[in-house]
């Protein structure tokens, strides 16, 4: 979403999408008025849509690879084995270099490419439920990252009334003791009184 933000702003080419090679350039270029280009060298080049899958024998489950999927792909949970679902990986390989044990593998989509889709081997139904999964992840983080926030301030809210009950609580007992220490005084004035000569 960025990079489409930056290039609508102009802010940045149309030649920065591996994936999309020059099918999608040439798309660009014409919605935007842009001229045609060829993909930046410096993005790397143009690699065929890639299926990956977990070596399940290898895999430690460390979560790293699911906090990486841009499209929650990947189902698992920590210190137990993770699993990719092949239909929904986009192949976009976000999972692989956070992989401590270098147990996600690929191998080819055996699909034709696409013909007149923007990106060469996705078809339009994958680029709308990719767009449809990465939106709902978003709103999923969204959504934990405001309930931490409320937790967080909950947290804040309570321990401050702690420490208010216990400011007030260190008041009343000083000030028990206090009256205390008075009575005290008070009850052995008399006494004092009659040593008196």
């Amino acid at each position: 979403m960025d990079y489409a933000e930056a290039i609508y702003n102009r802010e940045a080419g149309i030649n920065r999408c591996p994936p999309g090679d020059d099918i999608t350039m040439t798309g660009l270029a014409t919605l935007l008025g842009l001229p045609e280009t060829k993909l930046d060298p410096e993005v790397g080049p143009h690699q065929p849509r890639r299926l990956y899958y977990i070596d399940e024998s290898r895999c430690i489950g460390c979560t790293l690879c699911i906090k990486a999927c841009p499209v929650d792909a990947i189902i698992g949970t920590g210190k137990l084995m993770h699993s990719i679902i092949e239909d929904e990986c986009t192949g976009c390989d976000c999972c692989v270099p956070p992989c401590p044990m270098d147990c996600i593998l690929t191998r080819d989509y055996d699909l034709p490419p696409a013909a007149g889709n923007r990106w060469p081997e996705y078809g339009s139904e994958d680029t709308t439920k990719f767009r449809a999964r990465t939106e709902q992840r978003l709103a999923r983080l969204g959504n934990i990252a405001s309930q931490q926030k409320r937790a967080q301030k909950q947290t804040t809210a309570d321990l401050d009334q702690a420490r208010i009950k216990a400011e007030i609580n260190d008041a009343v007992l000083r000030s028990k003791q206090k009256k205390a220490a008075l009575l005290k005084n008070k009850v052995a004035e008399p006494e004092q009184d009659k040593n008196k000569p």
